[in-house]
């Protein structure tokens, strides 16, 4: 079945995508995971093909393309690993920011080389003592002059390692009444002055993908390094956030599917008591409920993609999307290891790292529980 949203010259990138990708990407992902990070040169070589932020405008480099393209670009990434997952942080969830809220200048400087690979971005908004609640962040931005001066701490950094240019999520008024309305963004470069790395964050999963803490020791930021206006970090979060949800979905989704196609596979292959796996009632039964719920979660997020595609205001589906399609690729892939039997544990199966890797969607992007707050919201309960 073809989403709606998709035309022709989305199956056609689709197919040169996946093309680069089983060159470029499939062959070395598993090296990738041992050496717990993404070579830049892949960066850079997507950048050449025009694979990253397709849809910024051509005067910055770009190809002004629409949402199709990333949803496209999301699931062959991920078919390929939920490692990647750094690539679509950059093309659809932090460089938005810029191209939204960036002066002039700002994009002029910083664009072309997003869409060259010459600059890879993050997002800095959970620390140590918040995640979800971003109103409970102390990380200060205090202008002095020409510069803010930054100091805090970030944690669980999406390409913090890699990262030329973070956008941090910080309080340029600690003492703003109610604390979200003291939010600002700021547009941090690799090599300011009291801005440092910390560690390579060792996770249970997305073992090739670098997650790193960051932190801001007095760090002078240049005051012409703000995104917006002071004070409207909080309200471009939040409507960034439906974008950042919905890719979260797209990846869940994709993993769903592909760990259904390798339990298939498996079950038809593998033989017990003279007979196929796939043969038993009980697999049957089984595959028949994953392949149902798959289904499921497809459709409805295909309505979701569509609507956002034609600047619907998509909040509370994204919301459900988000928190129903990773709880279900979790059930999927529980349920997939357990018909792989003792070959579902070992790692050169794919179903292992599947595993390992989906778990972290029902808590990154906002976790399931605030997913079933903000629905609740829309349900006119009070």
């Amino acid at each position: 079945m073809t989403a709606g949203y998709l035309r022709e010259e989305h199956h056609i990138f689709r197919d040169a995508f996946r093309k680069f990708l089983e060159k470029e990407a499939a062959p070395h992902y598993s090296e990738w995971e041992k050496q717990g990070i993404i070579p830049r040169e892949f960066w850079r070589k997507m950048g050449e093909q025009g694979f990253l932020c397709p849809w910024v405008e051509e005067a910055y480099g770009g190809l002004a393309s629409d949402f199709g393209y990333s949803v496209v670009m999301n699931e062959e990434l991920e078919k390929v690993g939920s490692s990647l997952v750094g690539i679509g942080l950059h093309n659809d969830i932090a460089v938005p920011y810029i191209a939204s809220y960036g002066s002039e200048e700002q994009k002029r400087k910083w664009l072309p080389k997003c869409v060259s690979g010459e600059i890879i971005t993050a997002i800095a908004m959970t620390e140590p003592g918040a995640g979800s609640d971003l109103a409970g962040i102390s990380t200060t931005a205090i202008r002095q002059g020409d510069y803010y001066v930054v100091n805090g701490q970030k944690t669980f950094i999406t390409n913090g390692i890699h990262a030329d240019l973070v956008i941090v999520v910080c309080k340029t008024d600690p003492h703003a009444k109610p604390p979200h309305k003291g939010i600002s963004l700021l547009a941090v470069e690799r090599g300011t002055p009291g801005f440092s790395r910390g560690r390579k964050l060792e996770k249970v999963g997305l073992h090739g993908q670098d997650t790193a803490e960051l932190f801001f020791a007095d760090a002078k930021v240049p005051a012409e390094n703000l995104l917006g206006e002071e004070g409207k970090g909080f309200y471009y979060l939040m409507e960034k956030l439906q974008q950042e949800r919905l890719v979260v979905a797209i990846a869940a989704q994709t993993a769903a599917e592909r760990m259904f196609e390798l339990t298939k596979q498996y079950v038809k292959e593998r033989s017990a008591f003279g007979k196929k796996i796939s043969e038993f009632q009980t697999v049957q039964f089984r595959l028949a409920e994953m392949a149902t719920e798959i289904a499921l979660g497809r459709t409805f997020l295909d309505r979701i993609i569509e609507e956002h595609m034609q600047g619907k205001d998509v909040v509370a589906g994204v919301s459900m999307a988000k928190w129903w399609i990773t709880e279900m690729a979790k059930r999927v892939a529980a349920e997939s290891m357990q018909l792989h039997g003792g070959y579902g544990y070992m790692e050169e199966y794919e179903i292992a790292r599947r595993y390992r890797d989906i778990p972290v969607s029902a808590i990154y992007a906002g976790t399931n529980e605030i997913m079933k707050t903000i629905i609740a919201k829309y349900l006119d309960l009070t």
